[in-house]
């Protein structure tokens, strides 16, 4: 049966070949896509294509973006959604916006009493509910390795958490899982890092403290860490890594124990 939506794709693809070399180059600075197989790859590469022509990158003076910073940007994007089916995930918003460097951005909150405060916070990245993702371009560029942090990864979370209306650390969830599973595990870890926090603030946590803030940065935070540092995940939190693989349908952590099992490289780092 004819489908308008596939051959818009099919057309959007055809008018927009992508260079296998460019492609290469890319992927040469994304470890974290090491290990994907041909299949995923070639998903991959077709979903950057579409996303870059459905999504407007919006510069400010200070970035200059060519067509691999484009395609790097784009990977690291469309990296979650591999295998989460053909549901438009990322809609709600058409623009990322890219800044020179952090920003300023104002910031509300009221206290257990009711009292009302308000500052200016210095942020790398923002994603607001119907509106743009704001994106610090040098975080961007640290984004890609194996370390913990990916600051793209980390504000399309917030998108998908915000899928269900404002973000709360709760996603739309597939018809197989169940919200007590993910609310259980999602809870105790968030309890058990604030616990650690309240008795130590500088206390050297397994995963980022910015994930006690609330559970929506949890979420964030943990889906950053299950792409990027799935090993650090599984060991501090096992029931947050197994509901995030069962959400975004990918083991991160096999693709990551193969590559150290199989490449010099990546035995070499884990030494």
């Amino acid at each position: 049966m004819w489908s308008l939506s596939a051959w818009r794709r099919r057309r959007t693809l055809a008018r927009n070949p992508l260079d296998p070399q460019l492609w290469q180059r890319v992927r040469e600075r994304l470890p974290l896509l090491d290990g994907i197989s041909t299949q995923e790859d070639t998903w991959l590469r077709e979903a950057c294509v579409l996303f870059l022509a459905e999504k407007h990158l919006s510069t400010l003076p200070g970035v200059e973006l060519d067509a691999e910073q484009r395609l790097f940007l784009a990977a690291q994007a469309q990296l979650p959604l591999l295998h989460l089916g053909a549901l438009n995930w990322y809609q709600g918003f058409h623009e990322i916006i890219l800044y020179p460097d952090d920003f300023l951005s104002p910031q509300r909150h009221r206290d257990a009493s009711g009292v009302e405060h308000e500052w200016d916070g210095e942020h790398s990245g923002e994603a607001w509910l119907q509106g743009p993702v704001i994106l610090a371009w040098p975080g961007v560029l640290a984004s890609g390795g194996w370390d913990g942090y990916n600051l793209v990864i980390h504000e399309l979370a917030h998108k998908l958490d915000m899928l269900n209306g404002d973000a709360n650390g709760l996603p739309p969830l597939h018809s197989d899982m169940r919200v007590s599973d993910w609310a259980e595990a999602m809870q105790q870890a968030f309890d058990d890092l604030d616990r650690q926090l309240a008795r130590n603030p500088d206390a050297e946590t397994a995963i980022d403290p910015y994930a006690a803030e609330n559970p929506a940065e949890f979420f964030a935070v943990t889906s950053e860490y299950f792409f990027s540092a799935p090993d650090l995940l599984v060991q501090a939190y096992p029931a947050v890594y197994a509901q995030l693989s069962r959400f975004y349908r990918q083991d991160p952590l096999a693709r990551l124990q193969q590559l150290q099992h199989s490449h010099p490289h990546y035995r070499d780092a884990l030494d």
